[in-house]
């Protein structure tokens, strides 16, 4: 019998490995529709991307086509894109270290193993 008491351990890990499964599907699936987004000039251009980074739409005033200043709008535009990504990334490892934390895992520890 001494050998059996394992087993029990091996089935709590292995509920442990299936609930930690559900909730990175749940998280990104979260982090797939939520929406967060990034500026530049002072919100002249702003982008909107997933939380997983996915860009997803932009909103350009008007006023930077200039078409001497064509630099500058691409620039601007540009920025916004990084800026949402950069937001993005931000919130996505936001999230994965609230999951492994709920979880007791080490805060810097790496999801999806």
């Amino acid at each position: 019998m001494f050998g059996l008491n394992g087993l029990g351990d091996m089935s709590k890990m292995m509920k442990q490995a299936q609930d930690l499964q559900t909730k990175m599907a749940e998280l990104q699936e979260e982090l797939a529709n939520t929406i967060v987004t990034g500026e530049s000039g002072a919100g002249l251009v702003k982008a909107r991307c997933t939380a997983k980074g996915e860009l997803t739409g932009l909103d350009i005033d008007p006023s930077i086509f200039v078409p001497s200043e064509k630099e500058v709008a691409e620039d601007l535009i540009l920025a916004a894109i990084k800026d949402a990504q950069k937001n993005a990334t931000e919130r996505h490892q936001s999230e994965m270290a609230k999951l492994t934390e709920s979880l007791g895992l080490p805060a810097n520890m790496k999801l999806p193993f």
